[in-house]
């Protein structure tokens, strides 16, 4: 008896096979996971392309308004700094701001550290990572000062597509506008 139910079995799937009636429900049950996750995807790209955006313009913002001062910097100053970043870059939890003030030697065609400061968890510039940024600074004319904000902020995607939280870094550097060099209240000479 139960091998009669074989050649039925097949019957029925060769008829399944060729049914046409109700594929779209189906497609839509395959497809749809796929979908979904494609529009998950182009939130999640669009919104880390906008958060990286907004925290380069920030970071602008905080380098030119450094490169305006003509009054010593200090510890209120760099506070200030990183709340207006904050506020401009609609961070949720704290960022850091690094101003160093760097010369150019030309006899020795290296970047020079005047002084460091930074405000969060990243410690000032130091002398050794201001020569390495050689390929990251205009070459400047002898004993030309400019002035270097480097912002971090961590980003969190909305949804895990892949791209996952990381730290936006913004490297700015502007000449002084309204004095030869901007100067630090006390000492921060770097390391």
């Amino acid at each position: 008896m139960p091998l009669s139910y074989i050649p039925r079995a097949r019957a029925a799937l060769r008829r399944f096979r060729r049914a046409e009636d109700a594929n779209i429900a189906l497609e839509a049950v395959i497809i749809a996971p796929i979908l979904f996750w494609a529009y998950m995807a182009t939130v999640t790209i669009f919104d880390a392309y906008r958060q990286h955006s907004i925290n380069q313009k920030a970071a602008y913002t905080i380098g030119d308004m450094v490169s305006r001062e003509d009054r010593a910097l200090n510890v209120a100053y760099m506070t200030g700094a990183r709340s207006l970043f904050d506020s401009l870059a609609r961070s949720p939890e704290p960022s850091t701001v690094r101003i160093t003030s760097v010369w150019f030697d030309a006899a020795n065609n290296r970047y020079v550290c005047d002084w460091s400061q930074s405000i969060g968890v990243l410690p000032p510039a130091t002398t050794a990572q201001v020569e390495g940024w050689d390929e990251l600074l205009p070459i400047l004319p002898n004993f030309e000062r400019i002035t270097v904000v480097e912002t971090w902020s961590r980003y969190s995607a909305p949804f895990n597509i892949g791209i996952g939280d990381h730290d936006i870094h913004n490297f700015i550097f502007t000449r002084p506008r309204r004095a030869p060099s901007i100067s630090w209240d006390g000492n921060a000479a770097c390391a």
